[in-house]
């Protein structure tokens, strides 16, 4: 029975691109490619550097345009993915938020767009690129520990930049085991299996803790003031974009621009996952904007989320079944996800309100993002109205005790 169900498990892992130990992360990323595309790497790993003197955009303009026939296998079209994604967005925000490019050239735009088809990823740098396959090891023989941990490609905004994706990057190795939980839930229901549900529930609710915890080594990788007005408008988009109301035209691909989402925290599969495993279903815009999240992360990754969507009802489940345990098993698990994302909430207003009320009250225009962007996410949502809509969504899910256990108890 146990070596079924671990079979059953490993088939998951298989089927869902997923890592045991490393969840949706990418294991172990490739930082080179064929020789061919040595401009993309020699461009993305000088990035910072190309921004700063504002010499990008004119190299990317000498640039030939290559075919991407030559990437065989996955890691080298996730690295490549990578790359274009990193150099577009140095390419479009190198002058600051007043003065984006309107169009990507053929050279960055077309190898770019088959990249992503072939990936079924859209063409812009996503949370998928630089969070999940954006890491490598200083020291290979080490462990995955922020001393240990590097970047292959950055922005402008220094150790706040390598802070902040790095912590991102461990928040998702924390969620790694909460992911095989909620597949064992999900196993579990399909056999009535309560104790197995149970276990997989505290499975996931020990990971969200454990995210919480990783969650905080934010504040001390991370300024406020470099995140806000240096390192953020590299992640923006252009889609709900003030600065880009139309998109952005992919020349050679398409003769109207494109709007595209920038890369944020609402693209993490690992919380849509724990969001469809507890059947918290978030309304109106908020759900809206989950929704279309989905279509940033890899095909497999989304999958999965699509599978747990689709399984019959956990909470209805348990609220059919008379158990306390598996009833108690479920609220901590719930509400380990609203205390995570009542702690991203604050984190929010230290790193993006605070510093974007402050930047507007001294009247000074930075660099960066500004005040453009101030009360609107990476990704394009209203920020604190959809951090607070999804957070009171998550709340409303957890099982209230009903009235006659307690009579009963009396009795």
């Amino acid at each position: 029975m146990e070596t079924n169900f671990r079979e059953t498990l490993q088939a998951d892992f298989d089927a869902f691109d997923i890592s045991e130990e490393l969840g949706f992360i990418l294991e172990e990323p490739l930082t080179h490619l064929p020789d061919y595309y040595r401009v993309w790497l020699d461009l993305a790993n000088n990035l910072t550097h190309l921004i700063e003197s504002c010499k990008l955009r004119d190299l990317v303009h000498k640039m030939p345009v290559l075919s991407p026939h030559l990437l065989s296998s996955h890691r080298e079209l996730r690295l490549a993915h990578l790359a274009l994604g990193f150099i577009s967005m140095g390419y479009v925000w190198q002058e600051g938020q007043h003065i984006p490019a309107k169009i990507l050239p053929k050279a960055l735009a077309w190898p770019y767009w088959q990249v992503s088809h072939r990936l079924g990823l859209p063409p812009i740098l996503t949370y998928a690129d630089s969070v999940l396959a954006n890491w490598k090891l200083k020291d290979p023989s080490g462990d995955m520990e922020i001393e240990n941990l590097d970047l292959i490609f950055s922005f402008p905004g220094g150790e706040s930049c390598r802070g902040f994706f790095m912590v991102s990057l461990l928040v998702e190795m924390a969620a790694s085991s909460g992911i095989t939980g909620a597949l064992e839930v999900m196993h579990g229901m399909k056999i009535s299996d309560l104790i197995g549900i149970q276990k997989g529930l505290m499975k996931v609710t020990q990971s969200l803790k454990k995210m919480k915890e990783t969650f905080k080594l934010m504040h001390n990788h991370v300024e406020p003031a470099a995140f806000h007005g240096t390192f953020r408008i590299f992640v923006s988009g252009w889609r709900d974009n003030p600065m880009l109301p139309r998109g952005l035209l992919y020349e050679g691909v398409s003769n109207e621009p494109i709007l595209l989402s920038g890369g944020s925290a609402a693209q993490s599969s690992a919380i849509q996952c724990f969001d469809a495993l507890l059947c918290i279903q978030h309304e109106g815009e908020a759900g809206a904007f989950l929704t279309r999240m989905r279509d940033y992360m890899p095909p497999a990754h989304r999958q999965v989320i699509e599978t747990l969507s689709v399984c019959p009802s956990l909470r209805d489940f348990i609220m059919s079944c008379s158990s306390s345990d598996l009833c108690q098993a479920y609220n901590s698990c719930v509400s380990a996800l609203v205390d995570l994302r009542n702690y991203h909430l604050n984190t929010v207003t230290k790193y993006v309100i605070v510093p974007g009320n402050r930047g507007r009250s001294m009247g000074c225009p930075l660099r960066g993002v500004g005040s453009a962007l101030n009360g609107t996410g990476t990704g394009g949502s209203n920020l604190m109205v959809f951090l607070k809509s999804v957070r009171n969504t998550t709340k409303e899910a957890l099982i209230l005790e009903r009235p006659t256990t307690s009579r009963e108890n009396e009795m």
